[in-house]
């Protein structure tokens, strides 16, 4: 999928996690790509349940990619949202979420969430809310992400 002169999954550097490790003003990037509701690009998800990642592809070219881990039968950890740089701020992050959750729902599962970009897109996006497993709801917000306008 990528050369060693592609960004991979692994380089912090050139791909954008929306993650706990992350600094605050990096997952303000996602979160407000997630947060957009302008109509994103044309792009297809692939769900490769081998390597726990539901990837964005346009064409052939992957452009983010939500990684999950399977508990049990009927649950996923939600564990990071990732948008190449070339792709942010094109609402390709809210795009993948919905359609991610929408999988879920289908597949009748619930889910734990530990990305926040997930979570930001949940709390505003309260019909996907039931998703959450209320046993296993994931990580709290633990300090607010601000994006960018608010104080």
């Amino acid at each position: 999928m990528t050369s060693p002169t592609e960004p991979n999954r692994s380089t912090v550097g050139d791909v954008e996690r929306a993650d706990p490790g992350l600094p605050a003003q990096d997952q303000a990037v996602v979160i407000d790509d997630a947060s957009d509701n302008s109509p994103a690009p044309a792009f297809d998800v692939v769900n490769d349940e081998k390597t726990g990642v539901y990837e964005a592809k346009a064409g052939d070219t992957e452009v983010a990619g939500l990684t999950y881990k399977a508990a049990g039968e009927n649950r996923l950890v939600l564990l990071a949202t990732s948008v190449f740089p070339e792709f942010r701020n094109q609402g390709i992050a809210t795009e993948l979420i919905r359609r991610v959750l929408d999988d879920v729902r289908a597949q009748g599962k619930t889910v734990t969430i530990t990305c926040p970009i997930v979570r930001t897109f949940i709390e505003r996006n309260p019909a996907y809310a039931d998703l959450i497993d209320p046993e296993h709801p994931g990580a709290k917000r633990v300090t607010p992400v601000l994006l960018p306008g608010e104080a």
